[in-house]
């Protein structure tokens, strides 16, 4: 490993002796676990994929988050709805969100709609999400919109 041998000087005239070192490289374990974090770096952000849809753009600024992971509704395009990343049935969503609202310790909710979807629909997805327990509903928006002063 890193052990070594280590010559003595002391007596001169004598046999010379040798100590064992008792320290240990470290400097290759330290060049593995560098390498391992900037693989985990440039990893982790490909690991966080979700249903693709094309968000309308605000001038809101983001809400803060809590130390719960968010949870997100999605209504893409194609009126598809998907609770995290898994599709849902639109029969099913209110039964599957009170499952969960009863595990959870808020009622935030993040709402991720299409903006190819018109507004009644993304109502409705409302409607539902407020009957199955979740009061607080924050729609998603990508930043970089218009504001109302450059409308005009």
């Amino acid at each position: 490993m890193g052990a070594g041998v280590v010559k003595s000087d002391k007596g001169r005239g004598r046999r010379r002796r040798s100590q064992p070192m008792a320290e240990i490289n470290v400097t290759p374990f330290v060049d593995v676990m560098l390498v391992l974090l900037i693989i985990f770096m440039v990893a982790a952000p490909m690991l966080t994929v979700g249903v693709p849809v094309q968000l309308p753009k605000t001038a809101a600024n983001a809400l803060p988050t809590d130390q719960e992971e968010p949870l997100t509704v999605t209504l893409s395009a194609d009126g598809a709805l998907s609770i995290q990343n898994t599709p849902t049935p639109r029969d099913e969503l209110i039964a599957k969100l009170r499952a969960i609202a009863a595990e959870r310790a808020n009622d935030r909710i993040f709402l991720r709609a299409d903006g190819a979807n018109p507004y009644e629909a993304v109502v409705q997805v409302m409607g539902a999400l407020n009957a199955a327990g979740f009061s607080n509903i924050g729609l998603v928006t990508d930043v970089g919109g218009p504001t109302m002063a450059q409308q005009n």
